[in-house]
């Protein structure tokens, strides 16, 4: 009997001693880790232009997009249906905070191709971080044949340069916004007195108003423009539909364009005046390898 209530009382105190133990660990832990803060926006567009979202290591996403016509060109051509523009594109997860990827627009016949690296991570908890930030670089060729054959011009003559810094905070499950400070250069203009570099800010919003559903803004300001080209600056409002491995976006834009050069800097449609384009993006993300958590289980 007392070395049964020996054992009985070792026991309740290795109990207690891992439990204390255990407590510890837990406290730590919550003390200095953090929440990482997702969803920030739905995809890897807002509507025009960049997200701070990345995909997930391994993920190739498909994207369509199309611009139609202008809403204000009547009946005739079922009021921009008749026309239509398209670019598909590639983009592919090399880790959780870096992406490659390709496209092709039907619009001046446009290649392009770009990098994106998440910087910084929204969290929550003691040690918190108050926003995301990406950064984001592309390169655009126009291969469109409206020259002098005569003066056809070289590769690099056909390039244009983007780089932006994507800011976004996420306020609450309902509203997130980002600050996209942007620079474009063209390695050749038109006229004498157009400048080749460019300057703008655009600013996202995101405002959720169902469990799949959420209403999308982008307005993007530049600060100098074409000489001879009267140019408007980019507004776009549309929603996001959440369906399964789809997102699609619906989405009403004064921009005909889809690549960062085009929009933000070539837009010619007065939003106010119906020169609007509806349009459409849609994604669908391909799993090309395991996550750690899949690896598991084999």
């Amino acid at each position: 009997m007392k070395n049964l209530l020996s054992v009985f009382l070792i026991i309740i105190v290795s109990n207690n001693m891992f439990s204390q133990t255990l407590d510890d660990i837990l406290a730590e832990e919550t003390v200095n880790n953090a929440t990482v803060v997702s969803g920030t926006f739905n995809g890897t567009r807002i509507m025009n232009g960049q997200s701070v979202e990345t995909r997930q290591k391994g993920v190739l996403e498909f994207l369509i997009q199309h611009r139609f016509g202008r809403i204000n060109s009547g009946g005739y051509e079922l009021y921009g249906l008749d026309q239509s523009n398209i670019r598909f594109g590639l983009e592919y997860a090399v880790t959780n905070d870096f992406a490659i990827a390709l496209g092709r627009s039907s619009f001046e016949k446009v290649y392009d191709g770009y990098l994106k690296y998440k910087i910084i991570k929204q969290k929550t908890g003691n040690k918190s971080t108050p926003l995301s930030a990406a950064l984001f670089v592309s390169a655009v060729e126009k291969t469109l044949k409206d020259y002098d054959p005569l003066d056809k011009p070289s590769f690099s003559d056909r390039l244009t340069y983007t780089s932006q810094l994507l800011l976004a905070r996420k306020f609450n499950s309902d509203f997130s916004i980002q600050i996209t400070p942007t620079y474009i250069h063209y390695n050749t203009v038109s006229g004498s007195k157009d400048p080749n570099d460019f300057f703008a800010l655009g600013i996202g919003t995101k405002v959720k108003i169902s469990k799949h559903i959420s209403i999308n803004g982008e307005y993007y300001y530049s600060f100098n423009s074409f000489d001879l080209l009267t140019t408007k600056n980019s507004l776009a409002f549309g929603f996001d539909i959440e369906t399964g491995g789809h997102t699609f976006q619906l989405i009403f834009t004064n921009s005909r364009a889809m690549v960062e050069k085009g929009f933000i800097t070539e837009t010619t449609g007065d939003f106010f005046k119906g020169d609007i384009h509806f349009g459409f993006n849609i994604s669908r993300d391909f799993y090309l390898s395991k996550t750690k958590e899949e690896e598991k289980l084999y």
